[in-house]
């Protein structure tokens, strides 16, 4: 039986492998990773500087759109039904009838 012996790694394997590739590219991925989201973020109302605040007005800001989603859905309701409603009525009442 033979005693199978390996290697140990050298520090430079192990943070190779910790990080997952060499350092000056997950470094460069990381930032540029960063960069996107961080852009994204911004589109959506976020600061860097005051990140609770920034997730409080995140939500507000969805809480009022769905009610003004609301509220915009029932204007064209009532809209539509200003023309909808008589002309459906007068067409039962004026309409042929139908044979069962």
């Amino acid at each position: 039986m033979q005693n199978e012996t390996r290697p140990l790694p050298s520090n430079n394997d192990a943070l190779y492998r910790f990080l997952g590739g060499s350092p000056l590219a997950v470094a460069f991925r990381l930032i540029l990773l960063s960069i996107l989201v961080g852009v994204v973020l911004a589109a959506i109302g976020f600061d860097p500087w005051n990140i609770l605040r920034s997730i409080e007005l995140l939500f507000r800001r969805i809480w009022d759109l769905g009610f003004d989603a609301i509220n915009w859905l029932w204007r064209y309701f009532l809209l539509g039904a200003v023309i909808v409603i008589p002309v459906w009525l007068l067409m039962r009442l004026f309409g042929t009838p139908r044979g069962r």
